[in-house]
């Protein structure tokens, strides 16, 4: 049953990428729809036995390196951490296939999409299943090559051709760097197996790794690798540029990779080596912070800018991602995995309401071009509304429980990273309103600013789009509520040893005795933001856009993206195009490496034979003369090597007789 989980979805799969033109892409969507329905359903039941039970399970069925010293098995790995995982990635996944039946209806390359949807869910499975690093590392190179597949799925355009480069490498930064942490690992630890490396990891606790002279800290450089793997996989501030332009995939895309599978990865990379950075210094779950922090602050004022739909819930998936990249750096391990399986939910709620509004427009994504469809399809404004107030944290909807518990957990610290998080996360809940309402009031609320002959064919979600909609939005409403007595609830032995949390770091207890105003600010600040929304919105927007420079100025540097994207392309990108052609290209290899290399050589040789040939006059006398040459210069080396001071005699004796030799020679000719 266990492994049924991980196979399914790799055999719907194989049968959609490879038998979908014979059997027919409908058919091959409704068994790849099936497919994921049952792994779904096999979830629920392992999370019944292995989380709500409080066992463990590890299925091991082979080997696969075992190379010397060095072993890594096939071997799976299911705890409260993994069957948690598995009930959002396969919940997530089964709904986007269903959904992709009605959106992709009229793309004769169904199947292939499917195909590469249940693609990316095996190596996800493979992701959050493996007991040993190899294993995680296998679905994390699946995931980015899954997510090129998909991003690039309309191959014939160019910009779905940059987005998928751009993404691949970037991840690839991260990539190098869990490599090497996973290379440092096996160094030190002689074993990539969970349960070997998190039983050992105190014992390295003060162990220095020498590198030019330097001696740093075993684990915390391990963790420092690790971190980088996970901001370029999850997104964060600095490795962030590749996730926007993924909306050039189709919406179901966006829906998987943003909510339940890629994004997450990273997240849960953290989690799960709870143990190491706990062991490592301060300094390190203080840089974990400070990225959150800010990646949660940057995604939120960016998105207010932005004028495509997708694009908008691009930017609130980062913001979403800081406050789990924080909760793990205040070692709130548990509350960020609550708050990642919260988002996944109303944020595929979010992509798949927005993506039923881009079909119902005849795919315009422009929000400019929208307006005044909260009449024309109301079902799908319903549901965006609540997965709008879910992201907001709206209270007592499902994103309330986990991004406000977040909040007081950090300022419940009291040290000053503690406060420094929760005010850049106050702040971000502020944005995240504004740009909430901006998408809701352009689309639903606002005049018609679309085209008349797309308003006048448009539609409301048909039955296989309106069903996913319909369960994810009870899950955004009600999950939250049902799960935090689970999850976080105080003294709830859920998560048993799949997380690690030392116990002076344990702060989950002051947090309900902080003054009630503190708790109530990230929710009156996302009020403020609605307020603010709706003047900026109705009022003033027109103004402060043509007559205040302040504002212009404001406004250039947010829809730019705060310049990350000009500096990696003018500074980074163009510089090191530009040493590779002129300096590597053009200077060594077509210039010193030619001159010294291939070129010389050759025209050393040419002339060498010009030389030679000019010698061989056919005379026996130049044949005579040449051999007492030789003679000579032998003799001199000689004289050279027992009586220095005759060599300088003998070479001018010989260098006469070589230019008598030549003058005699033209003279016979």
């Amino acid at each position: 049953m266990y492994l049924l989980v991980i196979f399914l979805p790799l055999l719907s799969s194989i049968i959609c990428c490879f038998f979908s033109r014979w059997i027919g892409f409908l058919r091959a969507w409704q068994i790849a729809t099936s497919l994921l329905g049952i792994t779904f359903f096999i979830c629920i039941i392992i999370f019944y036995e292995i989380g709500l039970s409080s066992t463990t399970c590890t299925v091991e069925i082979g080997n696969w390196f075992n190379v010397g010293f060095f072993q890594s098995p096939w071997s799976f790995l299911f705890d409260s951490l993994t069957a948690s995982m598995l009930i959002v990635v396969t919940s997530v996944s089964f709904l986007v296939h269903m959904y992709s039946g009605s959106y992709m209806e009229f793309d004769p390359h169904l199947g292939r999409f499917v195909g590469y949807l249940s693609l990316f869910t095996f190596f996800m499975l493979i992701l959050v299943t493996g007991d040993n690093f190899m294993q995680l590392f296998l679905g994390w190179e699946g995931v980015g090559l899954s997510s090129y597949l998909l991003i690039n799925f309309w191959f014939t355009r160019i910009q779905a051709n940059k987005a998928a480069i751009k993404a691949m490498m970037v991840n690839r930064i991260g990539d190098i760097s869990l490599t090497l942490g996973i290379a440092l690992i096996y160094i030190y630890f002689k074993s990539v197996r969970y349960a070997v490396v998190f039983a050992s990891v105190s014992y390295y606790k003060d162990l220095d790794f020498y590198f030019l002279g330097l001696n740093l800290p075993v684990l915390d450089l391990i963790c420092i690798f690790l971190l980088i793997a996970a901001v370029g996989k999850s997104a964060q501030l600095g490795l962030h540029t590749w996730l926007p332009d993924a909306m050039e995939g189709p919406t179901p895309v966006s829906a998987l990779i943003h909510a339940a599978t890629m994004v997450t990865a990273g997240v849960f990379l953290l989690v799960r080596c709870s143990p190491i950075y706990e062991h490592a210094s301060e300094d390190i779950r203080l840089l974990v912070v400070l990225v959150g922090a800010l990646t949660a602050f940057f995604a939120a004022t960016t998105g207010l800018m932005q004028h495509d739909l997708k694009k908008v819930i691009a930017y609130s998936t980062c913001s979403q991602l800081g406050y789990m990249v924080f909760a793990c750096g205040l070692s709130f391990y548990s509350v960020g995995m609550f708050h990642l399986i919260n988002h996944a939910f109303f944020k595929a709620l979010l992509f798949l309401s927005a993506g039923s509004v881009i079909h119902s427009l005849s795919d315009e994504q422009d929000i400019r071009y929208m307006g005044g469809l909260s009449k024309l399809i109301p079902f799908t404004y319903i549901f965006i509304m609540i997965g709008s107030l879910s992201l907001m944290g709206f209270p007592f909807l499902t994103g309330f429980y986990s991004k406000d518990l977040i909040l007081e957990l950090a300022f419940s610290t009291f040290s000053p990273i503690g406060h420094f998080a929760f005010w850049m996360g106050s702040l971000a809940a502020f944005f995240t309103a504004l740009y909430s309402f901006r998408i809701i009031y352009y689309v639903f609320l606002g005049p018609i600013n679309g085209n008349r002959v797309v308003y006048s064919n448009i539609h409301d979600a048909p039955l296989l789009i309106a069903v996913p909609l319909t369960l994810l939005g009870f899950a955004s409403i009600f999950a939250g509520y049902l799960g935090k007595d689970l999850f976080v609830g105080l003294g709830t032995d859920f998560w048993g040893n799949s997380i690690y949390c030392a116990p002076l770091n344990t702060t989950t207890v002051d947090a309900e005795f902080l003054p009630v105003y503190f708790k109530l600010i990230p929710v009156i600040l996302s009020m403020i933001g609605l307020s603010c929304a709706y003047i900026f919105q109705t009022y003033t927007m027109f103004e402060l856009k043509t007559t205040n420079s302040l504002f212009i100025v404001l406004f250039n540097f947010l829809n730019r993206k705060w310049l990350f994207d000009r500096i990696y392309n003018e500074w980074i990108s163009q510089k090191g195009l530009w040493f590779g052609y002129v300096i590597s290209y053009k200077t060594l290899d077509k210039g010193v490496l030619e001159y010294f290399g291939p070129a010389g050589l050759t025209h050393l040789a040419r002339n060498l034979s010009v030389f030679s040939s000019s010698l061989q006059t056919g005379l026996i006398f130049s044949y005579a003369f040449l051999i007492l040459l030789v003679a000579l210069f032998l003799l001199s080396i000689t004289l050279f090597y027992y009586m220095g001071y005759a060599v300088v005699e003998t070479l001018c004796v010989a260098m006469c007789a070589f230019f008598i030799y030549m003058f005699v020679s033209k003279n016979v000719d």
